[in-house]
Parts: structure tokens; sequence; C-alpha cells
């Protein structure tokens, strides 16, 4: 059985007929289900947001990590 990563679900059918709804009485992450299988996730935008922004965060974290051994170079300002 495949795991449903959301606390709410609703069938696809049921997202059809009334998205508005759906969205609107999203408190989080809800599952879509597709024959009681999850097929996707609907994030509200704030959630999303934060998401991305966290993602966008690890990934500069991994460059200054790959970075943090390189010799440092001195430059002024006016030189860029």
């Amino acid at each position: 059985m495949q795991r449903i990563l959301a606390r709410t679900s609703i069938g696809i059918s049921e997202l059809k007929a009334n998205p508005t709804a759906a969205i609107e009485q999203a408190r989080g992450p809800v599952a879509v289900l597709n024959r009681n299988k999850p097929v996707a996730y609907l994030v509200p935008a704030h959630e999303w947001e934060t998401i991305c922004e966290r993602l966008e965060d690890l990934e500069l974290a991994e460059i200054v990590r790959a970075r943090s051994g390189e010799k440092a170079v001195s430059v002024k300002l006016d030189d860029l």
C-alpha cells in the first residue's frame, strides 16, 4: 500500500466537481486520490513558497560547503 503524505485527501472526481471548494477547505496539503492511490498533492501557495525557500537555502548551503576549502581572494569593490 502506498503511503499518503497528507492529513487530508480528496478523490479526483470530487476535486474536478468543485476545485475551488477543495482549495478553500484545505488546511495544509491535500492528497488527490485516484482509485485510492495518491496521484498528486494540493499544497496551499504559502506552504509551497516556504518549501521552495527551504530548498533554495539547502542548495546554497551545499555550495558554501563545497567552497569552504577554497582559498580566499581579496578584491576591491572598484575592481568589480
